[in-house]
This record gives structure tokens, sequence and C-alpha cells, in this order.
């Protein structure tokens, strides 16, 4: 064979076990062109634009060089996203990088990936963005000072709740949201271009001047910076974990990435450009959020809207990282590395809702015990050493596996750059400014091999466990999938 096995050794039981004669459950292809956009875009576009552009300012040092990084990010996000347009037409199944991983490198790396992403990564990830959705969303309850975080977490939880509840009942629900949300954050961007314009045509250009002047030009700082540009970008990636209910995914995937990527980069930098139109490098930097601040100067009266903007941007990018992320909760369990009832689809809605449920659980113990901002900091590095480990995979397949079906190629050269920067991404940090937290990380990916032997790779599962997912199965009305044989 070609490719590892579709049913890995390591899974206790298929997911495709249903009795012959009865109708097979599969997630519904409601996922078009216009949503896969959405998605990405949806996804990309989140609190980073209206927060980040002072920190990447901050390390670079002068707004030429910040210009730089955001446009070099965006590159990097096309490139990394054209790569995994080309797996996902070689391996059409849902799960983004654990499933290629698992397809290539085999069920070990595969689990470690699942294990920490579905644990750690994404419900943190959707947990932080849930806290900047409240935090903007209360913030006009509270004027003139700060918000009580009780009332932010209780907002972020309520968030989280009612993700859960659209993404359980409809995945077109579901994506007619991300079109809706994607369409009003698209608007606000716009806005602050095209007052950008206006204040570029009355001759604001004071910043532009010397543009190069106090460039940082430190390895570790170009690092930091990167590391908050790629914040924003963050997203890129995700219509790979839903490919099974792509609508012709060998098309709509290339496409949708061809659309998406450009759109967000050119919008990321025209916003750049229209911030510093209305403000010296010196305010962008001591402001605490660039955006109102550019709201506070340019809109006047009017600038609630930005605050409105904010908060909506992170409401829709977060329903688009809740409904990837319970994805690769899903796919894992199919494969036998998470328990068999996060497998499991509702007989009627069709959705991955126990999947869906546990990473609501998840993020809502995060967002309680608010202890996952400092682990926060290093998703970065987390997303990149696992990035770095699947764009390798694909150099593997082009090389060695040359002859295996795609409908799309990606230029060998892009994937190389994308891995060269996956690896300075992951060591950057660790030579230049070593910390403890790194380490952390580290172990804790590692401490996945405690449970991986005993539990996927020796199947010691204990018998009531089986009892438990029978009535959680009975209780939640949902039954097993199958994958569409591709």
């Amino acid at each position: 064979a070609t490719m590892r096995k579709r049913k890995t050794t390591d899974s206790p039981r298929s997911s495709t076990d249903l009795s012959e004669g009865k109708e097979k459950l599969r997630l519904k292809q409601e996922v078009g062109l216009i949503s896969g956009v959405s998605l990405i875009a949806g996804t990309m576009i989140g609190s980073g634009i209206f927060m980040s552009p002072e920190w990447v300012l901050h390390h670079m040092g002068s707004p030429a060089s910040s210009l730089l990084i955001w446009a070099a990010c965006g590159l990097l996000a096309m490139f990394g996203a054209l790569s995994y347009a080309e797996l996902g037409t070689i391996i059409k199944e849902s799960g983004g990088d654990y499933i290629y991983i698992l397809r290539i490198f085999g069920p070990f790396p595969a689990f470690l990936f699942a294990y920490t992403s579905v644990i750690l990564v994404r419900p943190a990830g959707l947990a932080a963005v849930c806290l900047s959705f409240a935090e903007y969303a209360v913030a006009p309850f509270y004027p003139g000072c700060s918000s009580p975080q009780v009332v932010i977490k209780s907002t972020a939880a309520a968030c989280i709740l009612l993700l859960t509840v659209i993404n359980c009942l409809n995945v077109r629900l579901a994506t007619s949201i991300m079109n809706i949300f994607t369409a009003a954050k698209l608007l606000a961007l716009l806005v602050i271009v095209v007052g950008g314009v206006v204040l570029l045509a009355k001759g604001q250009t004071q910043s532009f001047q010397n543009a190069f002047q106090n460039t940082t030009t430190g390895i570790g700082a170009v690092g930091v910076a990167f590391y908050q540009g790629l914040w924003s970008y963050d997203g890129w990636n995700n219509l790979n974990y839903v490919t099974e209910e792509l609508k012709k995914p060998e098309v709509t995937l290339p496409r949708a990435v061809m659309i998406a990527i450009p759109l967000v980069t050119c919008l990321y930098l025209l916003v750049n450009v229209s911030y510093l139109a209305a403000m010296t490098p010196s305010e962008v930097l001591s402001s605490g959020a660039v955006a109102v601040t550019w709201g506070d100067k340019v809109l006047g009266s009017w600038a609630w809207l930005i605050s409105l903007s904010v908060a909506l941007s992170t409401f829709g990018s977060s329903n688009g990282t809740f409904f990837s992320g319970g994805r690769v909760c899903y796919i894992a369990a199919r494969e036998g590395h998470m328990p068999d009832i996060l497998s499991m689809a509702h007989v009627r809605c069709l959705t991955p809702s126990p999947a869906l449920m546990f990473t609501s659980v998840m993020s809502l113990i995060m967002v309680v015990s608010g202890s996952f901002t400092t682990i926060v900091n290093f998703f970065s590095f987390i997303a990149w050493f696992f990035y770095g480990m699947t764009i390798s995979g694909l150099l593997y397949l082009k090389i060695k596996k040359p002859e295996l079906p795609r409908s799309y190629k990606v230029p060998i050269i892009i994937p190389i750059i994308v891995l060269m920067a996956a690896v300075y991404l992951v060591l950057a940090p660790i030579i230049d400014q070593p910390q403890i937290e790194i380490l952390y990380i580290v172990l804790f990916i590692f401490s996945g091999i405690i449970l991986y032997f005993p539990l996927v790779r020796f199947k010691c599962h204990p018998r009531f466990l089986q009892r438990v997912t029978l009535h959680l199965q009975l209780f939640l009305e949902v039954a097993p999938t199958t994958r569409d044989a591709n």
C-alpha cells in the first residue's frame, strides 16, 4: 500500500460497524466555496488585527519593518495553506494535521497531536477568543473603568454555550452565522481602510517619513514579532479540518484558500497603514487597544462602532474555531484515539455533537480557572512544531510517492520554505530567550505516552466504559458514523 491503512491497527474498532441493511450515518457535505472562504477568513479575522499591530511595531521598532512583517506573515500563511491544500486533495478526510500525521507517520505521533490539541490547544484557544469577545461586549456597560472579571468570564461562558447549541443543531446554521459575521467584520475593516485612505489623501503621512528608522534586526525580536503577526493569521488551515463536509473538496479547498488568504492579507496591510496614518508610532505603542484609539481619533462620537465590530469579529472567529476544533476531537475518536462516544453523530441533526460538547466543557474549565493565559502565549510554539511535522510529511509524499493521485500540486519550493519557517519559529525563542514554560509544554506533549500505550496500543479498556458509552449514546441520541470512501 502506498499509504498507511485507513483502519489503523491501534483502533479498537472501526466507526463504520453499522449493521448491514441499515442506513449509514455521515456528516453532511454542506460547506461550499462561499462558506469555505468565510470559514477561513472568518476564523483568521478575530481580535488579532485589532490588538496585535502595536506589539509587532514594538518588537520591530519601525513602521515600515512592521508592515513587512505583516506581509511576510500573510505570505507564510498562504504558502502553508497551499501546501495543506495539496494534502487535502491526497488525503480526503477531515481532521487536518491529525489525519495527515496519522496517515503518513502512523498512530503514535498522531495520538500525541490529538491529545495536545483536544485537551489543551483548541479549548484554550477558544477560551481566549471568547474572553476577548466578552471583554469588548461588556466594556460599554462599564465606562471609565475596567470590567469585573466575574462578568467577563460569565459572558465568555455564555458565548461558549451558545456556540455549542448552534453547532450541535445544524451545520448549515453554523456556516450561515460564519457567513454573516464574516461579512460584518469585513465591513468593519473596510471602514478603517476607507478612513485611512481619507487621512492619507489629506496629507497625514508623517508616520511614513524615515519609515525604517530604529528597525530591530535581532533574531529573537523578529521571531516574536512573527508570533504576534501569525496569531492574527491563525486559522489559515481550518478548512482542512472539515474536508469531508466540503462540496467537491478537490476544487473547493484550493479555491477557497486562494481567495480568502490574499483578501485577509491585503486588508491587514491596509488597516495597519490606516492606523499609522491616524496615529504616530509612539501613539500606537502607547495604545492599549489600537483599533479603539483609532476610532476615538477618526470616528469621534461613532467610536463605539469599533468596540461593536471587535465583539462581532471575535464572536465570528470563535464560531469558526469551535466548528473546526470539534472536528479534531471527532476524527481522533473515530480512529480509536479518543473514547468511542466522541466519534458519534446525532441521528437527526447529523452533527458531531458529543465531540462539540467535550470541546465546550474543556473550554469552560479554562475560562473558569483562568490559569491558561501563560500557556496561550506559547501556542505558536506548539502550532508550528506540528505544522513543521505535517509539512515534512507532504515533502515525503512529493518525493517518495509522486504517483499518488492528486488534483492540485504545489511547487516543492513552497513547502520547503514553510518547513524552514517552522523550524525557525520553533527554535528562535528557545535559542534567544529560553523559558521554563516551553519545557512544560514539551513535557505535556510527551505525557501522552502514559495514556497511549495502555489505552490505545494495548487496548486496556475498563468494562464500565462500554456501559457508560451505551447510556450516553441513548441519552444524546447519537450513533457511529462512516467516512466517505475517498
